[in-house]
């Protein structure tokens, strides 16, 4: 319960979108986030992320369902949610030729309570760039600079549309770090990304859109829990599949071969791999190109999308 006795600080239910044409965008998708929590939401290209967050931050009207934000419809009670949310949109659209310092001071003009601009841009590693122009930044940078305004006003409710699109390894790794620390001072933070590393590293909980429709939900351990792990290996010269011990008492739900190589799929991923590791040593043969790895978000994510014919 957050520090005004709300339950959940988003609460979605049955919610839908139209757009003209009657294109239905989102089709009656429900879920909640808990204060201080950090919830993603995945999909393909065209599952209705964005529509749905547009919808939370109150920039359009549902066409159906109701939705909670701080306990407040965020369409028609816009002026009480605005000023306890922060927004980082895919495209920020700053003027180009105004500095980082200018832009920053200029937003926060606009921001009630807003921290100094010199403290959101050193939070997001931007304090060496004030004096830069908008348009001398990279893509990274802008970025960068996208999160540091929506930083500005203090937010409770964060709402992040792929906040790390178009920065390196490096950039990535410390705006997690930094959104860590946010949901542990209280925030809370939905957001959407096409990374799902980000999404298992930094979700406590995840819905996955498809067509409009929440396919799967969940904590990312739950979202992946059933699906298979995967083994694969180079079969040494001279030796066959059917040399390796029998592959259905291993809990082996498929296998393909290319060429040499091996992929086998799991349920019982230690039982496979000792098994298969213990016919290579008793053959005294090695096992080139060996990949173990367990289930994971993005194993489910592909999942969902084979299962409804969608080319991830």
């Amino acid at each position: 319960m957050d520090k005004h006795g709300h339950e959940h600080v988003i609460e979605v239910t049955d919610l839908r979108r139209v757009y003209g044409g009657g294109f239905e965008a989102v089709r009656g998708i429900s879920f909640s986030v808990a204060p201080g929590e950090i919830f993603a939401l995945l999909g393909t290209n065209g599952a209705g992320k964005t529509s749905t967050v547009e919808l939370l931050e109150g920039l359009a009207e549902p066409a159906g369902g109701r939705i909670r934000v701080l306990g407040h419809d965020p369409y028609r009670e816009r002026a009480a949610v605005r000023p306890r949310t922060g927004v980082m949109l895919q495209e920020g659209g700053f003027p180009a030729e105004l500095t980082v310092a200018e832009t920053a001071r200029m937003w926060a003009g606009c921001t009630s309570g807003a921290r100094p601009e010199a403290e959101a841009l050193g939070l997001v590693g931007l304090a060496d760039k004030h004096a830069v122009r908008v348009k001398q930044l990279s893509g990274g940078e802008r970025r960068r600079l996208d999160l540091a305004l929506a930083l500005l006003g203090r937010p409770e409710v964060l709402f992040l549309d792929e906040p790390t699109t178009g920065l390196d390894a490096e950039g990535r790794r410390a705006t997690w770090e930094l959104v860590r620390e946010l949901r542990d001072a209280g925030t809370t933070v939905l957001l959407t990304t096409h990374y799902l590393e980000e999404a298992e590293d930094l979700a406590d909980r995840l819905a996955i859109l498809h067509e409009g429709r929440i396919a799967a939900s969940g904590t990312p351990a739950e979202v992946t829990a059933g699906r298979p792990s995967r083994m694969s290996f180079e079969l040494p010269e001279g030796y066959f599949l059917g040399d390796l011990p029998p592959l259905a008492h291993l809990g082996v739900r498929a296998h393909e071969t290319d060429g040499r190589l091996v992929h086998l799929s799991t349920t019982e991923l230690q039982r496979t791999a000792t098994a298969v590791l213990t016919w290579a040593d008793r053959s005294g043969v090695p096992l080139h190109r060996l990949d173990v790895r367990s289930a994971s978000l993005e194993e489910a994510f592909l999942g969902i999308a084979r299962e409804h014919g969608v080319a991830a």
